[in-house]
């Protein structure tokens, strides 16, 4: 596949066409049809739920939001394959991957309402809690590689990053790192066409991000990220690469932010509703279900039951989240060192006065003093 599609040929590697056809039958995976429903209902909740979660920002019940929308293939494959004693270490926008091993939804609720429990995944093990700073986690992802071959473990890295990152000295340098030392790194580039409001073409002259794994003597592969078949295929081939001691891959997986970047942020102002009608036509739930109905595997009314449940479900994990509780004062400061340093703790006092101003002004108030 790495020599078939090599990145200096500037080809995308495909197997379903926008119509769910199968176009590229040599390279198609062989998944057990119930295994296929099961992924595609895999994806279809995790759009609902995340469908829903902007619903309940634009409520003013969470905080600021990165949707998932339109990329949900990628997440999808990955979490069909991997494992759990695998590394998943993703950005911000993995959910269904982050699904497949093991997160709960209520868990993810929780960190969007800044609760510290919401990185803390109790049945998801080797799991990284979500990473905003752009590519950090890539340096991160190479070095538990190392630790994984160092100790001659049967473990597989699976990390992620969108387009922008690839901008980053973080991701250049994480992957010369695992080039260098051979380790079993997959990482993965959600290429959505834009870094916030910057489009691809105005962060690299290179023609593909793809191409930039043969300057740091890797493999990798451009991916149509919408083609479900195509994703899974292509991890399978890296997985073999990795597990085969050959070292790390890069995919760059071409998708489409369908949502905004977040919750606060506005798409209309940068990109026109012809291109969003056009990627549209490429929407993985769409050309999934297409093969599907081709196939009697799936029809509109096992559609519309499973939306109606899921919807229940993530519901149901929401209200659970918004009646954690009070969020503890003290997790703003505890975790970031083993013992607190002086400067911590005096920030944490200075914050205890402002709460014992902010109480005695409310009370004040109340009482009509002044």
């Amino acid at each position: 596949m790495f020599n078939e599609y090599n990145p200096l040929k500037n080809i995308i590697f495909r197997v379903m066409d926008d119509d769910g056809k199968i176009i590229n039958k040599a390279w198609m995976p062989e998944i057990k049809n119930e295994h296929l429903v099961k992924y595609y209902k895999d994806m279809l909740f995790a759009r609902v739920a995340d469908l829903q979660t902007v619903s309940y920002q634009r409520q003013g019940r969470i905080y600021t939001y990165p949707p998932n929308y339109g990329q949900e293939a990628i997440s999808g494959a990955t979490g069909a394959l991997i494992k759990k004693e695998d590394w998943l270490v993703p950005a911000f926008r993995e959910m269904g991957a982050m699904l497949a091993k093991g997160v709960t939804l209520k868990e993810l609720f929780l960190y969007f309402m800044g609760y510290e429990e919401g990185s803390n995944f109790k049945n998801a093990e080797n799991t990284l809690p979500i990473s905003v700073p752009i590519a950090s986690q890539l340096v991160h992802a190479s070095g538990i590689g190392y630790a994984i071959k160092y100790n001659k473990e049967d473990k597989l890295v699976y990390a992620f990053v969108g387009d922008g990152g690839t901008s980053e000295g973080d991701f250049h340098e994480a992957v010369n790192f695992a080039g260098v030392w051979k380790v079993p790194v997959i990482f993965i580039i959600q290429n959505n066409q834009y870094g916030i409001s910057t489009p691809v073409k105005l962060q690299t002259a290179s023609e593909s991000l793809a191409v930039k794994s043969v300057a740091y003597g890797v493999k990798g592969i451009q991916v149509d990220g919408n083609d479900f078949f195509a994703m899974y295929r292509a991890l399978q081939e890296s997985i073999k690469v990795c597990r085969s001691g050959e070292g790390p891959v890069l995919i760059e997986a071409v998708t489409y932010r369908k949502g905004a970047h977040t919750t606060s942020d506005d798409p209309t102002k940068y990109r026109s509703k012809e291109e969003e009608d056009s990627w549209e036509l490429k929407d993985p739930l769409r050309r999934m279900k297409s093969y599907l109905e081709k196939n009697t595997l799936w029809d509109d009314k096992q559609e519309q039951r499973h939306i109606e449940q899921f919807k229940l479900e993530v519901d149901r994990q929401f209200v659970e989240a918004e009646n954690h509780g009070e969020y503890s004062r003290e997790d703003v400061f505890i975790h970031h060192y083993d013992q607190m340093p002086d400067d911590l703790q005096e920030q944490m006092r200075q914050y205890d006065r402002f709460l014992q101003w902010k109480e005695a002004r409310v009370n004040n108030k109340t009482t009509g003093k002044q």
